[in-house]
C-alpha cells in the first residue's frame, strides 16, 4: 500500500485538488508541504493531534513538512468557527506561545538535518507595507467571492471586523511566501480553512503564472480533530503541566464506542490490518481497543514510560486501589472545621464538583465513592489523618476522580 492509499484508508483525506499529481508527489517523497498552527494558547491540544500525526506519517515516507506557526496571523485572529471576535493577544504572549509550540512539535517531527522546517509567518507578515500589499496581493481577491466563504458567511449577522476580513489574504500570502522561499508545493488544512487554502493557490497562479506548481489538500481536521480535542472541561492539552499523562490516557480510554476504531485509524501508527481485526470486536473487547488507543497515544505524546504508568494507575483505580499517577488535589488546613471536612467539601475542594449543591446531588444520586466505598450520606466527614500518605481516591460517576491528599 502506498502512503497516499494509506492516508485515504485511514480516513484522513476529505477533499483534494489535482489528486493525481498530489498522489505522485507524496508517493515519491517529493512533497514539500505545510500546515499552519496559530499560537492562541501556550500549548497544542488534541485538536492539533491529527495534523501532527499526518506530518509525521508523510515525513516517514520521505516528504518534507513545514510547520508554520502563525505569529503574524495570530495578531489578527482567525474568524473560522467563531461566533465573535477573538481576544486580542499581545506580541509578548504570542512569542511565548510560539516557543511552547516549537518544543512540543519536536516530539512528532524530526527537524534535524533539514528533514523539516519550523517557520513563523511573523517573519514576513509583520514587515509588509500596507499599500504595497493592497496593490501586490489585494488586487487578486474579489470581495464578492470572499463573502461567500463559510468562514465569513457565519459571521455576517453578528458582525465581521475589517481586521478579521484580512485573515484570508494573510493566510493566502503565507502559501505564496512559503512557495517562493522554500519551494513549498502543497498545503494541508481543516475543512474550515478550505476557502483560505484555495485563495493561496489562486494567488500563486495569478502572480506567477498558470504553470506555478501549487496544490491544496483539505484534511478533515475541523469536524473530527477539533471534536476530539474538546471535553466538558475544555481542551485536552499536550503539555503535561496542563493535562497530566494520566488524564490524557483517561481521555482516550473513555472515547465513545463509535469513535474508537476511527481514532485508531487516524491517530495511531498501528498497522491497518491489526486495526481491521479490532473492527470485529464487540462488548467488553471494545474496552480493550480503547486501552490500546489510550496507551499508543500517551506513548506518542508523553513517552512509553508515562504510558505504562498511566495504564497501571488506571487499572489500580478500577481495581479499587490507590495510584500515584492519578490527578491529585491537596487539601489545606483551612478547609477543615473542628478537625473535619464533609464529603461535599471534599468534592468541591477537589474540583470534582463546582458547588456544594451540585455535590449534594451527586451524593444523593449514588454517584460518589471514596476508596471504593459508596457515600450516600451528605453528612459523612473525614479527618486530616485520613488524607495523609497516599490519601484517598474520590470518584464522581464513572470517569471523574481525584486522589485527595493532605
Amino acid at each position: 500500500m502506498t502512503i497516499f492509499d494509506e492516508l485515504k484508508a485511514r480516513g484522513l483525506l476529505a477533499q483534494l485538488t489535482d489528486e493525481e499529481e498530489i498522489k505522485e508527489l507524496i508517493n515519491a517523497g517529493k512533497a514539500v508541504f505545510y500546515i499552519g498552527f496559530d499560537p492562541t494558547a501556550d500549548s497544542l491540544h488534541v485538536g492539533h493531534f491529527m495534523a501532527l500525526c499526518l506530518m509525521k506519517r508523510l515525513q516517514m515516507a520521505g516528504n518534507k513538512p513545514i510547520a508554520l506557526i502563525g505569529g503574524g496571523t495570530a495578531m489578527i485572529g482567525d474568524p473560522s468557527g467563531r461566533s465573535d471576535m477573538r481576544t486580542m493577544m499581545t506580541k509578548e504572549t504570542i512569542d511565548h506561545n510560539v516557543e511552547c509550540f516549537k518544543k512540543q512539535m519536536s516530539k512528532f517531527i524530526d527537524f534535524s538535518e533539514g528533514k523539516a522546517m519550523l517557520v513563523n509567518n511573523a517573519d514576513w507578515l509583520l514587515n509588509l507595507n500596507y499599500v504595497e500589499l493592497l496593490r501586490d496581493v489585494g488586487v487578486h481577491f474579489s470581495v464578492n467571492r470572499m463573502l461567500t466563504a463559510e468562514c465569513y458567511k457565519q459571521r455576517m449577522e453578528k458582525g465581521l471586523s475589517f481586521l478579521e476580513f484580512n485573515y484570508m489574504i494573510m493566510q493566502s500570502y503565507d502559501f505564496l511566501a512559503l512557495y517562493e522561499k522554500y519551494g513549498c508545493n502543497m498545503q494541508f488544512g481543516g475543512d474550515d480553512q478550505w476557502s483560505n487554502m484555495l485563495g493561496g493557490t489562486e494567488l500563486i497562479r495569478r502572480k506567477l503564472g498558470k504553470d506555478a506548481y501549487a496544490m491544496t489538500i483539505n484534511l478533515l481536521l475541523n469536524s473530527e480533530g477539533k471534536k476530539m480535542g474538546k471535553t466538558q472541561k475544555g481542551a485536552v492539552w499536550l503539555d503535561p503541566e496542563k493535562t497530566s499523562p494520566f488524564d490524557f490516557y483517561q481521555y482516550w480510554r473513555n472515547v465513545d464506542d463509535a469513535d474508537v476504531l476511527k481514532c485508531l485509524r487516524m491517530l495511531t501508527f498501528l498497522p491497518l490490518e491489526q486495526i481491521e481485526e479490532m473492527d470485529k470486536w464487540e462488548g467488553s473487547q471494545l474496552n480493550q481497543a480503547k486501552e490500546i488507543l489510550a496507551f499508543e497515544l500517551t506513548k506518542l505524546v508523553h513517552s512509553e514510560e508515562e504510558a505504562v504508568k498511566a495504564q497501571e494507575s488506571a487499572k489500580a483505580l478500577f481495581a479499587g486501589g490507590n495510584a500515584a499517577q492519578m490527578p491529585t488535589e491537596t487539601l489545606t488546613e483551612d478547609l477543615f472545621q473542628d478537625g473535619k471536612i464533609d464529603i461535599l467539601g471534599v468534592l468541591t475542594a477537589s474540583g470534582l464538583n463546582t458547588s456544594r449543591s451540585e455535590a449534594r446531588r451527586a451524593v444523593e444520586q449514588g454517584g460518589v465513592t471514596v476508596d471504593g466505598e459508596k457515600v450516600t450520606d451528605i453528612k459523612t466527614c473525614y479527618t486530616p489523618e485520613q488524607f495523609a500518605g497516599e490519601g484517598m481516591v474520590v470518584k464522581r460517576g464513572k470517569k471523574n476522580f481525584k486522589r485527595v491528599i493532605m
